[in-house]
């Protein structure tokens, strides 16, 4: 475990990077070799439409990551923070309950109140327009998501009063997490369903994709499922009833193409879900 501390805490900007680019590769194979649902589209084309909203994630959370430094330090400083008011335990305890807090406040409840307050349901669309789901769709998010992301993020850091060797550690479990719940992987049914007890699987997630409500509205999960078991916002839908998307945004124009994804929170709303 000190190990792992010790690399998170230290870990360089180049080997982030790696996770990132490593995770997309290895479940871009995978889900070529043993694909969910056999997609008739462009890969490529879509891959880069994603790479690009990819981009702009890296871009803002490098601009902002000062203050999650600096959030991470105070609370380290100044003792602040659920971790820092608990008893002394191991630290393989400590670090489970710290990514579980970071996981239920930067992850599940960011990506509840986006589904729930309309301005930010407006960019959260973004990631939802996408017909054509894979790994390449986890980091399809609007520049305006990623920052209201990264303000979860940090309130998170501060709640939980984590170290910035777990947000390192977090960060990095959050994006192959996310690679692989996104990816168009075909797992055994009852593999998937076992996983879906502890963690967010591609099955589970591939529902909170699907078009219509209320599904849409259910599996917020990043890393752990436990929270939407919890607090009884898991779901399932047999694969084969799942359609990707969103029912406002279907046609082509409209979630295939970059000018009118980037445009999509200032236009007119199109549904009740949004008013």
């Amino acid at each position: 475990m000190n190990e792992i501390i010790t690399y998170f805490s230290t870990i360089p900007s180049s080997h982030r990077s790696l996770i990132l680019i490593g995770g997309i590769t290895l479940f871009w194979l995978i889900e070529n070799a043993f694909p969910l649902f056999q997609m008739k589209y462009k890969k490529w084309n879509h891959a880069g439409l994603n790479f690009f909203f990819t981009f702009t994630t890296i871009i803002v959370n490098f601009i902002l990551a000062f203050i999650l430094i600096q959030t991470a330090n105070w609370t380290t400083e100044h003792h602040f923070g659920i971790l820092n008011w608990l008893p002394e335990i191991p630290i393989a305890l400590y670090t489970i309950i710290g990514l579980l807090l970071l996981d239920l406040i930067g992850a599940y409840l960011a990506h509840f109140v986006q589904h729930k307050v309309k301005f930010m349901w407006r960019f959260h669309l973004i990631h939802h327009t996408d017909t054509w789901i894979d790994t390449t769709s986890a980091n399809r998010h609007h520049p305006g998501e990623s920052v209201i992301r990264f303000v979860f993020t940090t309130l998170g850091v501060l709640l939980v009063g984590s170290p910035m060797w777990m947000v390192f550690l977090y960060q990095s479990l959050s994006v192959i997490a996310s690679q692989f719940n996104h990816a168009n992987i075909s797992l055994p049914v009852k593999l998937d369903a076992f996983l879906s007890y502890f963690l967010v699987s591609p099955n589970m997630h591939k529902v909170h994709h699907h078009y219509v409500l209320p599904y849409t509205d259910s599996n917020y999960g990043n890393i752990f499922s436990i929270w939407d078991r919890l607090f009884g916002t898991f779901t399932s839908l047999p694969k084969e009833h799942i359609v990707y998307g969103v029912d406002t945004h279907m046609e082509p124009e409209e979630n295939n193409k970059l000018k009118n994804l980037l445009h999509i929170p200032f236009q007119e709303s199109r549904s009740a879900k949004n008013s």
